[in-house]
């Protein structure tokens, strides 16, 4: 099965957390928080302007990895897998590699001195 989001819609293969802690204790499926993390598979074309009529681009790609809220979306199982399908407002983030931008002193969004 071929899955096409409509509007504003993504569908997201969901991301597995870390199955150990940072001290070493491997946690059991119970006690795993539902993952926030993904990467996008495919977008809708995206929502259409109320006064003109024609259609707004996503800020999110195919390929993107993003963080969305916890319990936003619905799941759907395609096959053995399975995936998210978000609305692009459940997405909170883009994960952007730090590259040279990561090197050096940090400022606060917003921080003036």
């Amino acid at each position: 099965m071929k899955l096409e989001p409509l509007s504003d819609r993504l569908i997201v293969e969901v991301l597995d957390g870390e199955e150990e802690t940072i001290s070493g204790i491997v946690l059991p499926d119970t006690a795993k928080e539902k993952p926030q993390r993904g990467r996008v598979l495919a977008v809708g074309p995206g929502p259409r302007a109320e006064s003109t009529g024609e259609l707004l681009p996503l800020d999110v790609a195919e390929g993107d990895e993003v963080i969305f809220s916890k319990y936003g979306g619905s799941e759907i199982k395609v096959g053995a897998d399975e995936v998210l399908i978000l609305r692009e407002s459940d997405v909170l983030a883009k994960v952007v590699s730090a590259g040279a931008k990561g090197k050096g002193k940090r400022k606060l969004a917003g921080a003036t001195a």
